[in-house]
């Protein structure tokens, strides 16, 4: 950002606003002083999604984040001293300052306790029922006009690319209260990731129904597969909770046609005949994989410890090469596989369908993947920053910061907040790659927004494919290209599941209802105690027990409000 003269030019070019560059590209935020009167009419016709504070804006923001992804990370770094700051500070202004920040565990409960005392920052990250909650108590600034007048065209264009619907979910009398991060929801789509080099060692085949993951998880336990002569493996990974972002069963308990949840404590909701839905938490064959699960238990495929794992040990029990066995997204290769593949050499992951009771089993994919938005709290004087700090970050992905946006540079990308993605990013990723690759291109031909996504991984997938490591570990190219590029590794074998249809949806795409709302934590809580109890050893009929509890407590009210929700909705 030294010629910030020149990068001036290149973003207005980029945008292509003529009533910009008339202006000589001053922005007229309602905190830019223009340089002149003139200035300061043509600016008023034109506001500059880029265009730099007068005075510097301070936004506070709050954080739960989980360790850089990359391992050329400088080491050390904290949240704080993200080199985005540094940039965003240059070309807009914008100070962030953060009232707190905490590990991703320790999130959920920090923020509610910020909730219950009103100490909030200026831009908010927030779930479906946060969000319903502070609506309703008024807290959330409208951004219609921040986003009408500073939005960049490209964020407009991932806002206008599914019709507006995701906008409009978060819109209430006219007033835009929160920018969705929406994403292809096959995103969600549970894959199993076994290692390979184990199934090697012990002449056994990939598993496709759920007797043979049983089998290989057994041998995995029993048989030594990482040859050191040591009882030091358990078959299937596993972490005190149960339906989360990662690291849980919830692809297990698909491979048995149960589907409870969608992650993160959002209970899946299934078609009850033509027009009804129903709880997918509270079926027959919910109950059926608990009975799985504690036979699991007792015969040490699962490890004694699981209730006292966050998703942090966890993480250490893949990286150390204590499990070959983990069900979940196709981003697992990126973090923390990686890690592995760099402590051991030898460690090879590949991802498959989940098994299921007579073959591969069926994903639950939610018809609409929002798991986040972004919102600003009413109390903020410049919401219109909000806005800009997500112009800023699309812009980064641009071609001419390549060289310097890296994670040696202590650029960390998932420490920065707000962040939009193109919806359809991942599959343009997988799409240019493989282009290029198929080609025997040198280069990615492509001038845009996803420059930075694409070239990195087709720097990796090559450098990784070659034995190169001067650029980066066998870990991180591996990671970077198995994820999102290989057309046997994580998005591509998303992509065939999407393509053989091999999915159950989850029919509610509401915002949370007012039982939810209320009730939601109560009933989680309620079933995460009821399920380790049953894995753990209580009697099975436990379940019916959690049922009739569950339905009493809230869930009868959320199945009608679910209901009410879904017999206003178009049926296919």
């Amino acid at each position: 950002m030294k010629n910030d003269k020149k990068l001036k030019m290149i973003l207005l070019l980029t945008l292509s606003l003529s009533a910009i560059t008339a202006c000589s590209g001053q922005g007229n935020d309602k905190a830019n002083t223009p340089a002149s009167t003139e200035d300061a009419k043509n600016d008023a016709a034109a506001p500059d999604p880029f265009g730099k504070y007068a005075e510097p804006v301070t936004v506070t923001e709050v954080l739960g984040f989980n360790p850089p992804e990359d391992s050329r990370t400088p080491k050390g770094i904290t949240p704080e001293q993200n080199a985005y700051f540094k940039d965003l500070k240059e070309m807009m202004n914008i100070d962030v300052k953060y009232k707190w920040t905490v590990p991703s565990g320790q999130y959920e409960q920090k923020f509610a306790l910020a909730m219950a005392s009103g100490d909030l920052p200026d831009i908010l990250e927030l779930d479906p029922k946060n969000f319903e909650k502070l609506k309703k108590q008024d807290m959330l600034a409208d951004l219609s006009e921040a986003y009408e007048q500073y939005a960049s065209p490209t964020l407009k264009k991932y806002m206008e690319s599914d019709g507006g619907f995701a906008m409009k979910t978060y819109s209430s009398d006219g007033k835009q209260l929160a920018i969705p991060a929406f994403e292809d929801p096959f995103l969600s789509t549970q894959l199993l990731w076994i290692r390979k080099d184990w199934l090697d060692h012990l002449n056994l085949q990939a598993p496709k129904t759920i007797d043979e993951l049983e089998k290989v998880a057994e041998a995995f336990v029993k048989n030594d597969p990482d040859q050191n002569s040591k009882d030091d493996t358990y078959g299937i990974s596993l972490q005190k909770t149960l339906f989360f972002w990662g690291f849980d069963v919830r692809g297990l308990f698909n491979g048995f046609g149960a589907y409870p949840s969608i992650g993160d404590a959002q209970t899946a909701w299934l078609k009850d005949g033509d027009d009804k839905l129903k709880a997918g938490l509270i079926q027959p064959e919910v109950k059926t994989v608990l009975g799985k699960l504690q036979s699991w238990y007792q015969n040490g495929i699962l490890n004694k410890e699981f209730a006292l794992k966050d998703e942090n040990k966890a993480v250490e029990d893949i990286t150390a090469g204590r499990v070959g066995l983990v069900f979940g997204e196709w981003w697992y290769p990126n973090w923390p596989l990686n890690l592995n593949v760099d402590n051991d050499p030898k460690a090879e992951w590949i991802a498959v369908q989940i098994p299921g009771l007579d073959g591969p089993g069926k994903s639950l994919v939610p018809k609409i993947r929002a798991g986040k938005v972004f919102a600003v709290n009413k109390k903020f004087k410049n919401p219109e920053a909000a806005i800009k700090m997500i112009n800023f970050y699309i812009e980064m992905g641009n071609k001419q910061y390549l060289e310097k946006n890296k994670a040696e540079n202590g650029y960390v990308y998932n420490w920065f907040n707000p962040r939009i993605y193109n919806p359809a990013q991942i599959d343009t990723i997988y799409t240019e790659v493989n282009k290029t690759m198929d080609a025997k291109l040198t280069e990615i031909e492509l001038d845009d927004e996803n420059y930075k996504n694409v070239a990195d991984v087709f720097k990796a997938g090559t450098d990784y494919l070659a034995g190169n490591t001067a650029n980066a570990s066998k870990g991180v190219n591996w990671g970077q290209y198995y994820s999102r590029a290989a057309k046997e590794g994580g998005w591509g074998t998303t992509r065939k599941i999407k393509e053989t249809q091999a999915f159950v949806n989850n029919e509610f795409y509401g915002l949370p209802t007012i039982t939810q709302v209320e009730k939601g934590a109560q009933l989680d809580k309620l079933m995460q105690e009821s399920f380790t109890k049953i894995i753990m050893g209580a009697p099975i009929d436990e379940f019916d027990k959690f049922v009739a509890s569950w339905k009493s407590l809230g869930g009868d009210q959320i199945t009608q409000e679910v209901n009410e929700w879904y017999s206003k909705q178009p049926k296919n």
